[in-house]
């Protein structure tokens, strides 16, 4: 096992943190569930910290030597056989300034989920147990830089949604499971079948990522390979990242999912998509990745506008939400399309914003469902006059949603705007307008749900609890951090992103 400056530990420990709370917690009697609680609470702070490191630690491009993967750790795992070279599986992990960004958002995200779903009662550790699961394969594909472990994580994130759904959901609970876990499996099948493609083609016995990178980038990889196994990375990942037409699981999984699972689904989950397109696409076959992203750039703002427009439509709290996760993640496939480095970093910067704002509009969603055992617009009024700390956390979530400046939309929304009107300004113009109808939709919302005589039913609902709070400034806190201070994402992404093979300036 060889380290990186000494910090390669430092990514081990993140990964390492929720999959020893996993197991720790197969060994607690289920009836402690105030230990199962503590165990995921000291577990969810610790990874927040470490994430937090992992971000700040990581070293901006300043003159001379600058290598973009830093912190990294090697372990040998299967090697010289009959197919494999002297590198030909390894553990390897390390980040760039796009995963430490993505480490960050799943350290936040998680910690909040994990304080959302203390007053969790059923089942309460088998709960958490596939919690962490899900929140360790995360960390796993942000940081794995071997093709095969690359898989592996990506699959344990998406495997625990069946469970996690299916016991603690509600609603249309099995089927949204259902449909998720179809969707989802069949999109990694494509990931599978150009994995496997791409092994044999590179010719190198090795699935080390950073090899496979430069063997894509020196000719070893056909420009006629990479255009034909291109559509099955930005297919199998897109659909995972909501790419139209292959979306419709999204919205009915958010309306199924227990809150702290429609936060990470949300928040984190569908970014493992847009990262898989960057790694697998963008990063692996450059040639194919320039070829198609126009088709990309048609898909994502079909998403974009569609989104919005199904959003504007929508009565149910979730299914709004989850049309608007639709839209959002469109931007960030616009994003990538451009090619260009503006482009690509506000897609990056999408994904974190996206991901901190959604997940406190579901951390709300979830805190009035629990009382009211409603979701429908309708059934609402007045909101303001009896939880009004609701209201305010909601508000600034929406204002995010819309690209108030000064938050965390904004800053991602203007630098993809940008990049989109350098490149496809038509295209551009359609994404102006899907955030147009995005306000429509959110305002709409806060009339009908906040404002206006309050309706009778309600005038026993009580304000958020102290842990719905402390989640809930934790999230509002990256919002506003990243809406005033940009330069310390943008630094990190774009000395990456800079990177890219055939990224335009």
């Amino acid at each position: 096992m060889t380290f990186d400056e000494g910090q390669g530990y430092v990514v081990l420990a993140t990964l390492l943190t929720p999959l020893v709370a996993m197991t720790l917690l197969v060994f607690v009697p289920g009836y402690q569930k105030t230990l199962v609680r503590w165990i995921s609470l000291v577990a969810g702070a610790v990874m927040l910290g470490l994430s937090t490191y992992i971000f700040v630690a990581y070293q901006v491009e300043s003159g001379g030597d600058f290598s973009p993967i830093q912190m990294q750790l090697r372990w040998d795992w299967v090697e010289n056989t009959a197919f494999l070279g002297d590198n030909g599986i390894q553990l390897h992990l390390g980040v760039d300034g796009i995963s430490a960004t993505m480490a960050l958002l799943t350290g936040v995200v998680a910690f909040a989920g994990t304080l959302a779903s203390i007053k969790l009662d059923y089942r309460t550790k088998d709960f958490f147990i596939l919690f962490w699961a899900l929140v360790g394969g995360c960390f796993g594909t942000f940081f794995a830089l071997d093709l095969f472990f690359f898989f592996f994580f990506y699959e344990l994130a998406v495997v625990p949604l069946y469970l996690l759904i299916g016991i603690w959901g509600s609603t249309r609970k099995e089927y949204g499971a259902m449909k998720l876990t179809l969707m989802l499996v069949g999109g990694s099948v494509l990931i599978w079948i150009g994995i496997f493609a791409v092994f044999h083609e590179a010719g190198l016995g090795t699935f080390n990522l950073v090899a496979l990178w430069e063997a894509g980038q020196n000719g070893a990889l056909s420009p006629t390979f990479q255009k034909t196994f291109f559509p099955f990375f930005v297919i199998g990942c897109g659909v995972l990242a909501a790419l139209w037409p292959f979306h419709t699981w999204s919205p009915d999984g958010h309306m199924s999912a227990p809150t702290a699972v429609s936060m990470v689904h949300a928040g984190v989950l569908m970014k493992l998509g847009a990262f898989g397109i960057i790694r697998l696409g963008i990063q692996l076959l450059p040639e194919g990745a320039e070829f198609w992203m126009p088709g990309l750039m048609v898909l994502g703002t079909i998403g974009a506008v569609y989104g919005s427009i199904a959003a504007l439509t929508q009565r149910d709290f979730k299914l709004i939400s989850g049309y608007s996760s639709v839209s959002h993640m469109g931007y960030v496939l616009m994003g990538l399309a451009t090619m260009s480095a503006i482009g690509i970093t506000g897609a990056v910067l999408q994904m974190f914003s996206h991901g901190v704002m959604t997940a406190l509009v579901f951390l709300m969603i979830g805190a009035i469902y629990d009382q009211a055992h409603t979701r429908d617009l309708r059934d609402f009024g007045g909101i303001t006059k009896v939880m009004p700390m609701w209201v305010v956390f909601y508000t600034i979530a929406g204002l995010a949603n819309v690209g108030l400046p000064g938050l965390s939309g904004f800053t991602a929304e203007f630098h993809i705007f940008v990049g989109t009107f350098q490149t496809y300004p038509l295209f551009g113009g359609l994404a102006i307008l899907a955030a147009a109808i995005a306000a429509a939709y959110m305002l709409r919302l806060f009339s009908m749900v906040f404002f206006g005589p309050t309706n009778p039913r309600w005038s026993s609902l009580h304000d958020l609890t102290p842990m719905e709070r402390m989640s809930g400034a934790l999230l509002l806190g990256a919002i506003v951090i990243m809406g005033v201070w940009w330069a310390p994402f943008v630094d990190r992404i774009g000395d990456t992103v800079e990177l890219l093979p055939r990224v335009a300036s």
